[in-house]
């Protein structure tokens, strides 16, 4: 993603919990512009923001007036997912990449697994990359627990101005702040 410096994309989000047979089902749009800036518009079933901008993440749910910030975390497979994507983490210096060899022949496709470098860690991720134009189709990753959250790409465009304040989250005053 280095060459890469804006994206935006629709996005489904799925999550499947080891302990819950019902996938929980998520979409939106996200912006990508690079180094380090992630967001995530939630629009159905629910309105909320995920916002990565020079390792801080926040968290905002409007209906409930609360906003969560935090430092991002690159440990456990969320956050290397989304430090991944936001480009915070370098894959090569944070991972071990190889063919994923569980992966069916898809001439359209490459199948790639990331695995941490830390010896103890017992998460991966697979990533989905379109042949043709090298961008990231799909993204998996697993935890430790044996849950599963899987994003689907679509309608992707590059190179494209994305403003400041579309990484900048403007929250009603009566907002509650935890950090």
């Amino acid at each position: 993603m280095s060459a890469l410096h804006s994206l935006q994309a629709e996005f489904q989000q799925t999550l499947y919990p080891a302990t819950v047979s019902t996938p929980l089902q998520e979409k939106g749009t996200l912006y990508i512009r690079t180094p380090g800036w992630l967001r995530f518009d939630y629009e159905d079933p629910e309105i909320k923001v995920f916002l990565i901008k020079d390792n801080l993440y926040q968290e905002y749910w409007p209906e409930d007036k609360q906003l969560v910030e935090r430092p991002l975390q690159v440990d456990g497979s969320e956050g290397a997912l989304l430090a991944l994507l936001s480009g915070s983490s370098g894959i090569l210096e944070h991972y071990r990449v190889e063919f994923d060899p569980d992966a069916p022949e898809d001439p359209d496709s490459h199948h790639l697994k990331l695995t941490p470098r830390e010896e103890d860690a017992d998460t991966y991720i697979l990533l989905e990359i379109n042949a043709r134009d090298w961008l990231i189709r799909k993204a998996v990753s697993f935890d430790w627990t044996g849950s599963r959250q899987e994003f689907v790409f679509s309608h992707t465009k590059t190179g494209i101005r994305l403003s400041d304040s579309i990484f900048t989250l403007k929250v009603p005053p009566d907002v509650d702040i935890i950090r």
